[in-house]
């Protein structure tokens, strides 16, 4: 009974710090028939990112409150939901630093 009473106590402490993600806002659009995707800041911090569409991806870095430039995809074939993106904390990913 100590044992789940302990277990209970210390997933409730951890799990939201855990589960904590930068919020971005994530736009997609169309430019001349080839989809293209921009993604915004909405924290104050600095975020590591990077957009894949078809294993190509674009590492960069995202400056806290700012947006990301339009990644196009290469083909008129692709659409929004073949775009793969994701965003963290920089500090927690120093190998983005480079980008």
């Amino acid at each position: 009974m100590k044992i789940k009473i302990y277990f209970y106590i210390v997933m409730l402490t951890f799990s939201p710090v855990i589960l904590a993600l930068p919020k971005v806002t994530i736009s997609y659009s169309d430019s001349n028939g080839f989809a293209r995707i921009k993604i915004k800041n909405e924290t104050f911090e600095p975020l590591a990112c990077y957009v894949a569409i078809d294993g190509h991806k674009v590492k960069f870095k995202l400056q806290g409150q700012s947006s990301s430039r339009w990644i196009s995809a290469t083909d008129k074939r692709f659409n929004y939901q073949n775009f793969s993106s994701w965003c963290d904390y920089l500090e927690l990913h120093p190998n983005y630093q480079a980008y």
